[in-house]
């Protein structure tokens, strides 16, 4: 498993770490577990590339078991699809088929597309208030139609790692994600009492940055040969 701490992007890239990780070490990771901050299309396209499984929590996977997501009659997991014919349904049973592509770029020349799908009629929608949102828009509601984006490629991606992270492999390496690098920054700034660096430039900060990495992994041993789990990785999961 790979552990990372995300800044605050809208999405952190996973494949510069990851490069360089196996460039340090004589090994490859096989699964990759990550919070949410790193889930993109470009990080799973890479992953698969890269020959590497993706455990990467969805960006809506909490919200997305609240009663207000799945009341919400606007968003795509809410709405019915037909595969064959590549429409989706609304709740007022009108169909929503595909009107355009759109195409963009990110800051390291991935390309992904968006199918952009729209509602045959709106007109008169019972249900027109609860599934157009968007209150800044300048256009009367009673003049906009329902879209739809739609990343088909992320989609599939989302659905094969969100399969992955609720199977019982995926339940553990998520824990251990959490206990390992949630745990490593709680340590440093509570039991080490690390609040800031003393040192200025960026090789300073490096040297004082690899000490503390050095004297955290001191202190991990020096637990584990307390409570005699040397040669294990993970903590096993607690059964309820």
């Amino acid at each position: 498993m790979a552990h990372h701490r995300p800044t605050a992007n809208r999405f952190n890239n996973i494949n510069t770490f990851l490069k360089d990780a196996e460039e340090h070490l004589d090994f490859k990771y096989k699964n990759i577990t990550t919070d949410a901050g790193y889930e993109s299309e470009e990080n799973y396209a890479f992953l698969e590339e890269n020959g590497q499984l993706s455990y990467i929590k969805p960006v809506n996977y909490e919200i997305s078991k609240t009663r207000r997501y799945k009341n919400d009659m606007g968003k795509i997991e809410n709405m019915e699809y037909d595969a064959e014919s590549d429409v989706y349904i609304c709740r007022n049973a009108k169909r929503l088929t595909p009107d355009h592509v759109r195409h963009s770029k990110s800051k390291t020349g991935y390309v992904s597309k968006k199918t952009i799908y729209k509602c045959e009629d709106c007109n008169g929608c019972p249900y027109k208030a609860e599934c157009i949102k968007g209150n800044n828009c300048k256009t009367s509601l009673e003049e906009r139609t329902k879209t739809l984006q739609v990343a088909k490629t992320f989609l599939k991606y989302r659905q094969e790692d969100l399969e992955r992270i609720l199977s019982e492999e995926g339940i553990l390496l998520r824990m251990n994600r959490s206990i390992q690098a949630e745990g490593s920054f709680g340590d440093l700034k509570q039991d080490m009492q690390f609040r800031r660096y003393i040192s200025k430039g960026t090789s300073n900060v490096l040297a004082e940055s690899i000490l503390l990495a050095m004297a955290g992994n001191i202190n991990k041993l020096h637990n584990k040969i307390q409570k005699g789990r040397t040669g294990t990785h993970l903590f096993p999961v607690k059964s309820a």
